[in-house]
């Protein structure tokens, strides 16, 4: 299909969500969850791990898959996400030379510093719905969107 493949990770523990400011590749300086892009032979949940382990030095444990996210960019190719969340993870969160980790408290999510679709998916992981959202990008700026809550995976 072409799509680039990815995925997101984030942990809700104790009224707060483990977020990263992002410090280098696509959305570089943004806050986001950790993430990124599957590896040919990977599984997304292995990748979700992986990737969580990389940019975090955390595992988050019992990741569930809660959403899945596509987009349309005139940047890069199209990038199919798929979206976990954790309500717990062995290790201390830990800066890495991609992600510095920051704790946020639910109602305080920095939506501003993030990706432009993210408000209006982010708040159904919080509560627990799952979630397809499909995008159209120009460069930063979000053109379209469209959301399905209540999908079974």
């Amino acid at each position: 299909s072409g799509e680039m493949l990815a995925t997101l990770m984030f942990i809700v523990r104790d009224g707060q969500i483990l977020l990263i400011e992002k410090k280098r590749g696509l959305g570089a300086g943004k806050i986001n969850g950790p993430g990124g892009k599957i590896d040919p032979g990977e599984t997304p949940l292995q990748a979700v791990i992986r990737e969580t382990q990389e940019e975090l030095m955390i595992t988050p444990l019992e990741p569930r898959k809660i959403g899945e996210l596509r987009f349309v960019m005139s940047m890069c190719p199209d990038i199919l996400c798929h979206v976990y969340r954790a309500d717990s993870f062995e290790g201390t969160p830990t800066e890495t030379d991609e992600a510095t980790p920051v704790w946020t408290a639910l109602d305080a999510i920095p939506y501003e510093r993030m990706w432009e679709d993210d408000r209006h998916w982010l708040p159904l992981l919080i509560e627990d719905k799952t979630f397809i959202g499909n995008f159209i990008f120009e460069e930063e700026e979000m053109k379209w969107k469209e959301m399905i809550t209540g999908v079974q995976w």
